[in-house]
Parts: C-alpha cells; structure tokens; sequence
C-alpha cells in the first residue's frame, strides 16, 4: 500500500528547490550589479534599484548598473537558461547523454556568417553581426534537418554524426576565409567566437527573451512525450508517440534556442551537457517543475560565469567561452571517469 506522505514528499521537495533556486537567482543578479571593474556595495545596488529615479537620475553607480550590467546580467541568465534548456532537450530525444547544443554545428555555422560579413564587407555593426550569425545558424539548422529526413532511418547515430560533420565543414570553411582576411578582422571574430555578454543592450534582449519563453511552452506542452521519451524508443512507440516526427521537432526547438543565443553572444559550449546532469542527480526533469528548475539553474551559472569572467583579471575581460570549456572539460572528464567504474 503506498503511503500518501511519500507521493507528497517528492513534490515537496521540488519546491523547496524551486524556491531555493529562486532566492539564490535574485542573490546572484545582486552580485552581479555589485561586482566588477568598479565595485558597488550591496547597499549602494538597492538604492540605485529601489529609490526614486529623480533622486538617483545623475548618480554614477545608476549609470553602471542599468545600463552596464542590468541588460548584461539578464542576458547571461537568458543565455544559461536556453542553452540548459537545448541539452536538456537534446539529451531527452536522442537519450544519449553526452548530447549538446553544439554537437549539431549550429555555433560553426554562426561564426561561419559572421566571417563572410566581416570578410566581404568590413561592417562590425552589431545588428548586421546578429544577423549574419543568426542567417548561419539558420543554415546549419536547416542542413541538419534536411540530413536526418533523408536518413532511411532517422536514427540518433545518424543525426550525432551529421552535427558533427557539418561543424567541422563550417569550421573549415571559417578557417579558409580567416587566412584571407584583415588581421583586425580575424581578431574580433576569434573574440566573439569565445562567447561574450558585453554587447547586451536592452533593445535586443526581447529576442532571445522570446524565443526561449516559447520554446519552453511548447516543451511543457509536450511534457508527457517528453517524459515517455526517457522510457526508450520502443516504450514511447507502444504509447502512441510518433517518435521520429516528435525527435525532429524537439531538434527544431533546440537549434532554435542555440541559434538565438550564439547571434546574440557567441560560441559559449559545454552548458547545455553540465546543468542537465547536475539537475538530474536532484530531480526527474520529465515534469513542469523539473523543467523549470534546469532552466533556472543554467541562467544562476551563467550569471556567476559571467561575474568571474570580469573579475578574474584586474581591468580585463576573459571570454565566457574560455571558462565554460575550462569547467565543462573537468566535468566531461569525471563523467567519462564515472559512468566507466559502474560499468
């Protein structure tokens, strides 16, 4: 007989995780208002947030937080937040755990347009940059699909080993055209190729806001799919689940996501593969709360990424990228490590 208390006891304590999480996202957007080139006491942060604008309109810290690092900080949630959300979503429907939002070579082929815009006609404009990497990513996106759905089988080997091949022809082809552009050129695509937030700006974080707001309904939409997808293919076949149409429209929603966010801030890897373990070792991810709380997780490690990133070096700015591949590395290594001894 299954006691009521245990049935309860699960959901409980995802609340308890979902509020947790939620009190240490607001801690982190404070310290990401605080800290940095200029420091800004906590104190300091509140009144610039909650006093009157008449009051605040000429102060100094005003100036940094809501227009430095305010748009800059929901930007880095934004980004953690999606990119938690595509590996997630890519771990799901291929069951392959190892499975990341840039294994399908949606970031190559971005930094692939960006260098044919900055190769053939000089512009660094940052709406044109955007939209030469999102054209790309749109294009690796659509070459991926195509792929799979010319597959005879559309099965998860075949679609691992079209990413994969299609990041390392955008990787070539991006090599290719570097070694016959402008120094300067190559040295601020290399920047933007590592991932940055510096170029947040309030008009445009709608977008990714967008995107990854409706991404996420129709992930919680099909929730249940989702869920008979963690069972194995055979098992979600039996329960009414056409499985290749559902693995192909979830690959849609997670190049989507992918897509936005390396327009919006370049190639940052290895989040998409880290959140959704660790959230995993806490609580199923088949259900809304699930779902909510690895997204949530994704945006509180990208904020923190992104204050280290700032004040590691005195008056200098590491990539994010280069700090995700450092943590990310480490952890694929002890994943690796890990799933070997149970074997």
């Amino acid at each position: 007989m299954i006691n009521a208390s245990s049935a309860v006891n699960p959901y409980r304590s995802q609340l308890v995780l979902t509020f947790s999480l939620l009190a240490l996202m607001l801690l982190s957007f404070f310290a990401s208002f605080s800290l940095g080139a200029a420091d800004i006491s906590f104190e300091d942060v509140w009144r610039s947030l909650f006093t009157s604008q008449s009051a605040q309109e000429n102060s100094f810290y005003e100036r940094i937080i809501w227009q430095l690092r305010m748009p800059r900080a929901i930007l880095a949630f934004l980004a953690g937040a999606g990119l938690a959300t595509s590996g997630l979503i890519l771990q799901t429907v291929t069951r392959n755990p190892l499975a990341d939002p840039y294994l399908f070579g949606i970031s190559s082929g971005a930094s692939l347009g960006v260098v044919i815009l900055l190769a053939f006609t000089g512009t660094q404009v940052a709406g044109a940059t955007m939209f030469a990497a999102f054209s790309g990513s749109l294009i690796a996106m659509v070459m991926l699909l195509i792929i799979a759905g010319k597959a005879q089988s559309q099965q998860v080997e075949s679609m691992l080993l079209a990413g994969v091949a299609l990041s390392f022809l955008f990787s070539s082809l991006t090599s290719l055209i570097l070694y016959h552009t402008d120094p300067q050129a190559v040295t601020a695509v290399l920047f933007w190729t590592m991932g940055s937030f510096s170029r947040a700006q309030w008009g445009s974080l709608w977008i990714p806001a967008a995107t990854i707001t409706f991404c996420l309904v129709i992930m919680l939409a099909y929730r249940r799919q989702l869920s008979a997808m963690l069972l194995g293919e055979e098992s979600a076949t039996t329960l009414g689940i056409k499985v290749k149409q559902f693995r192909l429209l979830m690959l849609l929603l997670s190049s989507l996501i992918t897509a936005t966010l390396v327009a919006m801030c370049g190639g940052i890897g290895f989040v998409g593969l880290m959140i959704p373990h660790i959230v995993r070792f806490f609580i199923s991810q088949g259900t809304v709360l699930g779902i909510f709380i690895t997204a949530l997780a994704g945006g509180i490690f990208m904020i923190w990424v992104d204050v280290f990133s700032r004040i590691l070096l005195v008056n200098q700015e590491l990539p994010i990228g280069v700090i995700t591949a450092a943590i990310g590395s480490v952890f694929f290594l002890s994943l690796l490590y890990f799933r070997k001894r149970k074997i």
